[in-house]
């Protein structure tokens, strides 16, 4: 909740009370009567003679703070009913305090207290056609701000929070690793399957399973991170070495695109934050450098908290999947049933190597050069 918005917590809405768009209503009118009751405190102060201009001066000062009480929580009222984060309860929670500032408002100014029969308006309970309707109005407004939600991002809502808890994690944890684009853009090679290792040069086959030429990569960069083990190597027939992320280096890969911001600029950037903390006087000075040249591995909380977060068209390709295989396990084809659809798109390959380690080769943390 924004700064200022309540002294205590809103409780959740219960069965019986008003509408958000009743607290509304209730709010901006119990604003307009605190506001009116400021004018009528000014126009006395404008009518006055000057042995009592002071005291109507304090009067009029303090109807004016609890009519601006009053208008805030009116806005607050029509904002938290908008948004779908805040709790059911802050539409009449917001109401209630709006009608308490327009009481204490013209009581300051000395009017009839008229703001006092707006609380019969809150504390009236609704029927139960009246909250049947009130809840389906609910369920429909949520269920409309799902479809949009779902639309615009391809994710279901558990998975836009592991989404937003994965960007969170990112900021934490992407600046530690040393990064720059160029370290990404190796490890992308390698995520693609195309990245190999020849003739002590690191390059990216035009296609896969082609490894001659292609373009070549940055020969220091590929080395360290795949002294860091964010790359593993797997031999091919050829003996040519095919470069792919390890577990660790797909989640920090995925972060380091989640949070691009945490790359630095430049190689020297990168070092000179990797040499300043590994800075110790006791250290010798070659020794600090040679730990400077070095990447440090991903955290391993990131690496437990990450969760790759599944768009809803992989969600339905691994549903199909599991029915197929269910469906074998069961024993295959019987008498009156029909076979399931096999998925007709493949699932994208999960964190942990799969097609990228297609070749059922066991991967191998030797030396490269």
């Amino acid at each position: 909740m924004p700064e200022n918005a309540c002294a205590v917590s809103p409780q959740a809405a219960t069965a019986g009370d008003p509408s958000p768009q009743t607290c509304i209503q209730v709010a901006r009118q119990a604003a307009i009567l605190a506001v009116t009751a400021a004018d009528d405190a000014m126009t006395a102060v404008c009518r006055s003679r000057s042995g009592a201009t002071a005291r109507l001066e304090a009067v009029m000062h303090a109807a004016h703070k609890e009519a601006v009480e009053a208008d805030e929580y009116a806005d607050r009222a029509e904002q938290y009913a908008d948004d779908p984060a805040m709790p059911s309860g802050a539409p009449l929670y917001c109401a209630r305090q709006a009608v308490d500032h327009a009481l204490r408002a013209q009581s300051a100014a000395g009017v009839e207290t008229t703001a006092a029969d707006l609380r019969a308006e809150l504390e009236r309970k609704l029927t139960a056609a009246e909250y049947a309707e009130q809840e389906s109005a609910r369920r429909q407004r949520e269920a409309e701000q799902e479809a949009e939600d779902r639309a615009a991002t391809g994710m279901d809502r558990e998975n836009r929070d592991r989404a937003a808890r994965n960007r969170y994690l990112a900021q934490g944890h992407v600046a530690e690793l040393g990064w720059t684009a160029g370290h990404v853009r190796v490890m992308e090679a390698a995520e693609s399957g195309r990245l190999y290792w020849r003739g002590g040069r690191a390059r990216q086959a035009a296609r896969h399973g082609v490894w001659d030429g292609g373009r070549r990569l940055s020969r220091e960069r590929t080395q360290a991170l795949f002294a860091a083990r964010f790359l593993v190597a797997v031999r091919q027939d050829d003996n040519t070495r095919t470069l792919v992320p390890s577990p660790m280096g797909q989640v920090a890969l995925e972060l380091a695109r989640l949070h691009p911001a945490g790359l630095y600029d430049s190689d020297q950037a990168a070092y000179e934050a990797r040499f300043a903390k590994v800075r110790r006087r006791h250290k010798r000075r070659d020794d600090q450098k040679a730990a400077a040249r070095l990447l440090p591995p991903l955290d391993s909380s990131a690496r437990n908290l990450y969760r790759k977060p599944l768009l809803l068209t992989e969600q339905q390709a691994r549903a199909e999947r599991d029915a197929v295989d269910r469906w074998e396990g069961e024993g295959g084809s019987c008498p009156a049933v029909k076979a399931p659809r096999p998925p007709s798109t493949p699932a994208e390959p999960s964190l942990a190597p799969t097609t990228t380690w297609s070749s059922g080769k066991p991967a191998e943390q030797f030396t490269l050069w």
